[in-house]
């Protein structure tokens, strides 16, 4: 079993990242992000990001083995739906306390494995390490081996506590457990020359849904999502797939092309926000596809249906169009939305004044270069103080960002719409760039910003009465007016 301490340098030297491989021998040493401080989440911990990354495998009981305030700190922060199982919704913790920090939690953590298989008998059991039993030198991967040979099901250590990085490290972690411990164990009950696997995808909102429709009408099977609405079968058994989409390459390009290296499934890199990447990940799926063996037809439906879904689409639009031409807007995500978001606003004349890249791939930045023509607008990070600067003086219409920037925008009195994974609203597929240009009209036309930045109705008086007291005050003896 490999141990923490061997998994992260391989993290770090993953070769499907192209800024790493611009790196120096040395400088590939150091990694990619520094250590935090043991319970610190500054921006978020290598377990959040591991939690986050896997809490979407919808049937399967996620236990943190730490203190309770860990699981408060991850769990259910994301909107990811599910069509089936709800326990993923549930929250597990051992809760360690002061005792099991002096003596060892392990047999906290195994007694709390069989409770859950004795009340949920889930299919599996993913157990999160956290700081606090890292550095007491619990035995996580023994406890999980342990388990499994007594209970008869898959225990899978998950091992990414805080301290040893970022979010994204976490979520790169979260990824080599499912190779090390889940894909290729279990077989599908059966396969066909259309089956594809979608990682980076995590069902926010149920934007995969707004997608699945469209790959079944032509016949497409998403064999795996990784790991939206998904299950520990499908997850298990997803090493059969023909192709694969990536959505999210930050997140998990480690076991893409792991996938790619061990079991020969080609992928790339796509995006299911607005109309022409839709289509054009469409068309990938289907050439993917078609040289693995599929019918070569499946091109001629799949432009069919391109066709029929962007004339609906762009009927639907047109409306929007003349109202949001000329409109600024502020995006503050990162990621794949830090361009495919762009590319989609950019169809209908919006004008993008900034895009969050902090989050971004090398290949995400290059891709808003092309799109906004050079790096002008390209905001590495930007404080709260620049974004109410920003909005205070209407360089910006509107601020698409996520939750925790909202009150700047509110404190401006600017509209807000939530982008990122605690939105309600599903933006992916051609209905999904529906409801955001939608939504996006909803907020800037929406009258409460005019009352807002209205005066108080009282203020002028209340100047008004102080101003003619003051006066008064004035004509009044110097005796009196003392």
């Amino acid at each position: 079993m490999n141990t923490l301490a061997a998994t992260a340098p391989q993290v770090f030297h993953e070769p499907g990242c192209a800024k790493n491989k611009g790196k120096s021998t040395s400088d590939r040493k150091k990694g990619c992000a520094k250590q935090l401080a043991p319970g610190a989440a500054a921006g978020g911990c290598a377990f959040d990001g591991a939690k986050i990354a896997l809490q979407p495998i919808t049937d399967v009981a996620h236990l943190v083995h730490g203190p309770i305030a860990c699981e408060g700190n991850s769990w259910d922060n994301r909107g990811a739906k599910s069509s089936g199982s709800t326990l993923y919704r549930t929250s597990f913790t051992t809760d360690m306390n002061e005792t099991d920090v002096v003596f060892g939690g392990e047999k906290r953590l195994f007694r709390s494995i069989k409770e859950i298989i004795d009340k949920y008998a889930p299919p599996a059991v993913f157990v999160y390490q956290t700081c606090v039993p890292a550095m007491t030198g619990d035995d996580i991967g023994a406890v999980c081996k342990a388990a499994a040979q007594k209970f008869g099901k898959p225990i899978v250590p998950v091992i990414a506590p805080g301290f040893v990085g970022s979010k994204n490290l976490g979520n790169k972690l979260a990824g080599e457990a499912l190779l090390d411990h889940v894909i290729g164990t279990q077989e599908p009950e059966y396969t066909t020359p259309y089956d594809i696997n979608i990682i980076g995808e995590y069902n926010l909102a149920g934007e995969l849904w707004q997608v699945r429709p469209l790959l079944d009408e032509l016949g497409i099977r998403i064999l795996a999502c990784l790991s939206g609405d998904a299950k520990y079968h499908e997850v298990a058994s997803s090493h059969r797939a023909r192709a694969a989409m990536m959505v999210c390459s930050k997140a998990m390009i480690n076991v893409a092309r792991k996938m790619e290296e061990r079991y020969g499934i080609p992928f790339f890199e796509g995006s299911f926000y607005g109309v022409g990447d839709m289509s054009d990940s469409l068309r990938e799926i289907a050439r993917l596809l078609i040289e693995r063996g599929a019918p070569a037809e499946l091109q001629a439906r799949t432009e069919a249906l391109i066709a029929r879904e962007e004339a609906r689409a762009w009927a639907r639009l047109a409306p929007y169009k003349e109202r949001l031409a000329g409109k600024r807007v502020l995006l503050i995500t990162g990621g794949v939305k830090s361009w495919s978001v762009v590319a989609a606003l950019q169809e209908l004349g919006v004008e993008i004044v900034g895009a969050s890249v902090k989050k971004s791939t090398r290949r995400d930045k290059e891709k808003i270069k092309q799109l906004l023509g050079g790096d002008a607008h390209m905001i590495d990070d930007m404080r709260p103080r620049e974004m109410y600067k920003m909005l205070a003086e209407a360089r910006a219409d509107i601020m698409l960002s996520g939750g925790r920037s909202q009150f700047v925008a509110l404190k401006a009195k600017m509209p807000w719409l939530d982008i990122n994974q605690e939105r309600h609203h599903a933006y992916a597929g051609y209905e999904g760039m529906v409801e955001l240009v939608q939504e996006i009209d909803k907020a800037l036309s929406n009258p409460v910003w005019k009352q807002v930045r209205r005066p108080a109705p009282w203020g002028a008086t209340a100047l008004g009465v102080e101003g003619q007291a003051t006066k008064r005050i004035a004509a009044l003896p110097a005796s009196r007016a003392a």
